[in-house]
């Protein structure tokens, strides 16, 4: 007599075993890109915040006559109305300071103001640093030194 072998339908356990191979392969190669477009991504939020910073600080002062000297002057207020102490300009995640993976500081100076901003996680959440002042003009450094008035300018 004759038997016909009858396989069984569905795959192998070789066969599944390349198949999450394969996928594991393109997935190492994908992560680093990706990683690398979230923080990229997260350096032109800052950059965006900063903008945004600017244009409190330009608001605070038409209303109170000088600049914020803290980002808590610039956020909202614990309750009541907006004041010089808390004029509700900017969010209160960015009066806290943190922001998209970055930490946000304002100094007043005696010519105005400074903001920095520094990757919460360096090479994770950001690979630059960030300042700027009531020049309105951004400036970068790459590495984990902060940003100066005397770094490179963002074009």
């Amino acid at each position: 007599m004759y038997r016909k072998h009858h396989r069984s339908r569905g795959f192998s356990l070789i066969e599944l075993l390349i198949v999450i191979a394969i996928i594991l392969i393109i997935a190492a190669i994908a992560m680093p890109k990706l990683n690398r477009a979230r923080m990229y991504s997260q350096e032109m939020a800052a950059i965006r915040t900063i903008s945004t910073i600017h244009t409190a600080q330009a608001q605070y002062f038409s209303q109170f006559g000088r600049f914020a000297t803290t980002l808590a002057e610039l956020g909202p207020p614990a309750s009541g109305s907006p004041t010089a102490a808390a004029a509700d300009l900017i969010p209160g995640d960015l009066a806290l300071g943190d922001k998209s993976g970055y930490r946000f500081t304002l100094q007043g100076t005696p010519s105005g103001y400074a903001v920095n901003a520094q990757p919460q996680t360096f090479n994770t959440t950001g690979s630059r640093t960030f300042y700027s002042d009531q020049s309105l003009v951004i400036r970068e450094n790459y590495g984990q030194e902060p940003a100066t008035a005397q770094s490179k300018e963002i074009k």
